[in-house]
C-alpha cells in the first residue's frame, strides 16, 4: 500500500490507502478574494494567520498556501506566507503556485517535506518543476492535463497521469511522492463528472498505485447548497479510493462527511476521531456514566 509522507519541522502526516483521509485547507488563496489579495500584496498577513489557525482548529491536517496575485512579487509573498504559517501551526504545507520561481522561494524557506502544488503533463512544465521537487526532496501534485488542455475522456487523463509518474521516476522521484489530481469537473455542467472521477480514482489506485487529491469544491460550481454536494462527493470519492482533498474544513457538512467516511472505510479505529469530534459533553455534575453512575456512586458510599 502506497503512503505519501509529508512533514513540518515537528509533525508528520501520511496520505495513504489505509490512512485517515487528509483534508488540505484551501483558504489561504487570494484568488477571488480581493481584500486578502490587497493585504498580502502590502505585506499584511493578519488574515492569512487567522485563516491558518481557523482551518487547523476545524480539522485540516495540512494547509495549502497560494500567493497568486497579479502584478505582485509572488516569490517574496509566497515565501513570507510559508514562513508565517509555519511559525503559528505545526501542520505540513502544500506550496501552491504556477510560477516556478515562486515554488522555489517557498521551498527554500520551508522546514520539513512539503507538497508542491503542482505539475502538469506539459513537457516544458515537467522539465522545470520535477528537478525542483527532486532538489528539495518534496512530494508533488500531478494534475492530469497537458498541452491539449483538460480532456473529458478519463482514459486521456489517466495517460497524462501515467506520463507524469514515469517522468518523475526519471528524476528519482518515487511514485509514492506523486499525488495525482484526476481533475474534478462541475457536475452541473457535465452530468457524468462524478462517475468519471470515481472510475479514474480506482484506476489510478489499482494500476499506478498512487495517492490522489482534488479541488473538491469544483464539483459543485454553479449549484445551490454547494456544501451538500461537496460532502456527498467526498464520501463517494473516499469509497472509490481517493486519499486526500484540497477543500475548506470550515464547513461542518464537509468535515462530517470526511469523518464519517473514515469510519466506514475502517480508518478510524473504535470510531475514536468521530467520538472525539461529536460526543456531547456531560451535563454539569455528571460523570462519564451520567445520572446512573451518580446513583451507583451514592449507593456504594452508603
Amino acid at each position: 500500500m502506497t503512503t505519501t509522507i509529508l512533514s513540518s519541522a515537528t509533525r508528520e502526516v501520511k496520505i495513504g490507502f489505509d490512512e485517515p483521509f487528509v483534508v488540505i485547507g484551501e483558504r489561504i488563496n487570494p484568488t477571488g478574494r480581493k481584500i486578502l489579495a490587497e493585504e498580502m500584496k502590502s505585506g499584511d498577513y493578519s488574515r492569512v494567520e487567522s485563516d491558518a489557525i481557523a482551518q487547523v482548529s476545524a480539522g485540516a491536517q495540512m494547509l495549502d498556501v497560494n500567493a497568486g496575485i497579479p502584478l505582485a512579487d509572488e516569490p517574496r509573498i509566497l515565501a513570507e506566507a510559508v514562513q508565517l504559517v509555519q511559525s503559528i501551526t505545526d501542520v505540513p504545507l502544500s506550496i501552491d503556485s504556477s510560477i516556478v520561481e515562486a515554488l522555489e522561494a517557498g521551498l527554500a524557506v520551508y522546514q520539513g517535506k512539503a507538497l508542491v502544488n503542482s505539475v502538469t503533463g506539459e513537457d516544458e512544465v515537467l522539465e522545470r518543476v520535477l528537478p525542483l521537487v527532486a532538489k528539495y526532496k518534496a512530494a508533488v501534485v500531478a494534475i492530469s492535463n497537458d498541452e491539449t488542455g483538460i480532456s473529458e475522456d478519463p482514459n486521456v487523463r489517466f495517460a497524462v497521469a501515467k506520463k507524469i509518474v514515469e517522468r518523475a521516476a526519471d528524476h528519482g522521484i518515487p511514485y509514492s511522492d506523486i499525488v495525482v489530481d484526476p481533475l474534478v469537473m462541475p457536475i452541473g455542467a457535465i452530468n457524468t463528472a462524478g462517475v468519471q472521477v470515481m472510475a479514474l480514482v480506482r484506476r489510478l489506485r489499482e494500476e499506478l498505485k498512487v495517492n490522489t487529491t482534488c479541488g473538491a469544491s469544483n464539483v459543485s460550481f454553479g449549484l445551490p447548497n454547494r456544501n451538500g454536494i461537496n460532502a456527498a462527493f467526498l464520501t463517494m470519492a473516499m469509497g472509490a479510493g481517493m486519499t486526500s482533498a484540497i477543500t475548506s474544513p470550515l464547513h461542518p457538512e464537509v468535515m462530517q462527511a470526511v469523518r464519517g467516511g473514515d469510519v466506514m472505510m475502517g480508518n478510524d479505529p473504535d470510531c475514536r476521531n468521530w467520538i472525539r469530534a461529536y460526543r456531547e459533553p456531560a451535563a454539569e455534575g455528571e460523570g462519564r456514566g451520567g445520572r446512573r453512575a451518580g446513583r451507583a456512586g451514592r449507593r456504594r458510599s452508603a
